[in-house]
């Protein structure tokens, strides 16, 4: 009976984390679509929420906190209501992300998009996708999926490499464009950021399956897993 206890709080906890992702993913790609289309008030609205997303977080940690100190679990539980609060808090730093590309667009003001956006909707589409899948993987326990994830990192870094690079041709022919162009190029660096705590979340699935900690290999890091 107290077995069938834990497997229900366990899974009401599970549940509240996938609420989580939904809501960091959707916070994503409303700020992108809020910055490509200059909706300033939209992008308001995204900062506003990004409270909602903290509270979710720290509401998973306390039930977390308290399944640990009540069920006294061991091994392989452990493991996962530990990477639960790992996960979480990712999440609410990926949560900030949108939080940060809703500033850059209200701090733009009545400004006009220095160019427009082609590349930077592409990385927040593949960020969300790796994130959405990952966290799948995650709830799954699939290491396979999780441990093949992180190389499609490398897209979202030849994308941002490819959005600087044309934002200094912009920069060179008008230094005037410093200060718009610095505005892209920090969303971008918030969507890189958010790729790579994808990772972080892939490398916690192979620990609850393995017990292992290891980072997972890809181009950029060529480990080997032994």
């Amino acid at each position: 009976m107290i077995r069938k206890t834990f497997e229900h709080e366990l899974q009401q906890v599970k549940d509240e984390v996938l609420v989580l992702g939904s809501m960091v993913e959707q916070a994503v790609l409303d700020a992108m679509d809020s910055l490509k289309n200059r909706d300033i008030q939209a992008s308001r609205k995204i900062y506003d929420q990004d409270r909602k997303i903290n509270e979710k977080r720290f509401a998973i940690e306390k039930e977390c906190m308290i399944l640990i100190a009540t069920q006294q679990p061991m091994a392989r539980d452990l493991r996962l209501l530990a990477s639960l609060l790992d996960v979480a808090s990712e999440m609410e730093r990926m949560g900030d992300y949108a939080k940060g590309i809703a500033t850059i667009n209200i701090r733009m003001g009545d400004a006009p998009l220095l160019k427009p956006l082609i590349d930077l909707p592409r990385m927040a589409t593949i960020a969300v996708g790796m994130f959405h899948r990952a966290m799948t993987a995650f709830m799954t326990e699939d290491v396979k999926t999780a441990q093949a994830i992180p190389a499609e990192d490398d897209e979202v870094d030849a994308l941002y490499d490819q959005i600087y690079r044309e934002l200094m041709t912009y920069v060179i022919a008008d230094p005037k464009t410093i200060e718009r162009a610095n505005y892209l190029l920090w969303a971008a660096h918030n969507l890189e950021r958010f790729a790579d705590r994808v990772t972080n979340i892939c490398e916690r699935t192979v620990f609850v399956v393995t017990g292992e900690i290891k980072e997972i290999p890809t181009s950029s890091h060529p480990l080997e897993w032994k």
